[in-house]
C-alpha cells in the first residue's frame, strides 16, 4: 500500500465512514496548507499524553485539570448525585451538557452492543458500571437511573442489558430506572439531537 491507501484505510476504521467517505478525507488533506498538516500532526500525541479516562464516570477529560483523576463535571458539587445517567458514549454525554436540561451525574458505557453480540464485556463497561453503581449508593444514596441510549436496535438491545444486569441491585435499594422518553424519535443517534429534543425526551422519561 501507498501513503493515500494507508490514510484511506485508517479513515476507514472511523465510526460510520465508508470508503468512498474516507477517500474523500484523504484528498481534503491533500488539498489544504503545509500548516494545517502540521497542526493536526502535532496534536495528534497529545490523544495519549494529556487526555485521560475519569476514574468515576469514564469520560475523556483534559488531565491537565485533573484532581484525584476525576473529570470537572466528577467534581461539580452543584450537581445531583442522587440522579445517574448512563450514555452510549463520550459524545452523547456532550450533546447532553450542550442542552443544559441536566444537573446530575453520568456514567459512559463505551459503546452500545450488537443485537447478535454475545460477549457483552467487550462491548460496554458493564463490571466498571456495577462497580461505580455500588460505590455512588453507598456515598450518594442513588435514588434514580436514567438509560439515555441511542433510540436504534443496539441502543435498545444495550437498554435491555444494562436493566437486567442492575435489576437486583436497584430494587434492593429501591432505585428507579427510567428511560428518555419518545421525544426521541425512532432511529436516532443521541449525538445528533438538538437541545429541545433531548429537553423533551428527558421531560418525558418513564
Amino acid at each position: 500500500m501507498n501513503i493515500i491507501e494507508d490514510l484511506i484505510e485508517i479513515f476507514r476504521k472511523f465510526p460510520g465512514v465508508g470508503p468512498r467517505q474516507a477517500e474523500r478525507f484523504v484528498y481534503y488533506l491533500l488539498r489544504q496548507k503545509k500548516d494545517y498538516l502540521k497542526k493536526i500532526s502535532s496534536l495528534l500525541p497529545h490523544l495519549n499524553e494529556k487526555i485521560q479516562t475519569c476514574r468515576l464516570c469514564q469520560r475523556f477529560y483534559l488531565s491537565e485539570n485533573a484532581k484525584n483523576d476525576l473529570c470537572d463535571i466528577c467534581l461539580d458539587g452543584n450537581r445531583d448525585s442522587k440522579i445517574l445517567m448512563i450514555v452510549g458514549q463520550d459524545v452523547d454525554l456532550q450533546a447532553i451538557e450542550r442542552s443544559r436540561n441536566f444537573n446530575g451525574r453520568y456514567f459512559v458505557l463505551g459503546g452500545l452492543v450488537p443485537v447478535l453480540e454475545k460477549n457483552v464485556e467487550n462491548r460496554i463497561r458493564l463490571a466498571e458500571l456495577k462497580k461505580s453503581l455500588e460505590g455512588r449508593n453507598k456515598k450518594d444514596n442513588l435514588q434514580e437511573i436514567i438509560l439515555a441510549l441511542d433510540a436504534n436496535p443496539e441502543g435498545e438491545n444495550t437498554t435491555s442489558i444494562i436493566k437486567k444486569e442492575i435489576e437486583k441491585f436497584t430494587e434492593k435499594n429501591n432505585i428507579k430506572i427510567s428511560v428518555l422518553g419518545r421525544g426521541l424519535s425512532t432511529g436516532t443517534e443521541l449525538e445528533y439531537s438538538d437541545s429541545e429534543t433531548i429537553k423533551n425526551a428527558l421531560k418525558n422519561r418513564f
